[in-house]
């Protein structure tokens, strides 16, 4: 089964894949480290449109966030 989920709000959209793109560049690049995408067990997302935010757990431990939309 193919599927496809879209967040759209205030004339935005994204789709779910550039979400979770988005999200694992933030892992990579996150204070300098150059981590491994291979090390990113679990992904957690929280998206929050009215905010233009996506909040984030990585691993179960580390948090923050980024913007939904550019």
């Amino acid at each position: 089964m193919k599927s496809t989920l879209n967040v759209e709000f205030g004339g935005n959209q994204v789709e779910s894949k550039e979400i979770l793109a988005k999200a694992k560049a933030v892992w990579v690049d996150a204070d300098g480290q150059a981590r491994k995408v291979k090390d990113l067990k679990t992904v957690d997302l929280y998206v929050k449109p009215e905010e233009n935010a996506v909040y984030y757990v990585f691993n179960g431990e580390e948090t923050g966030s980024f913007a939904l939309y550019e």
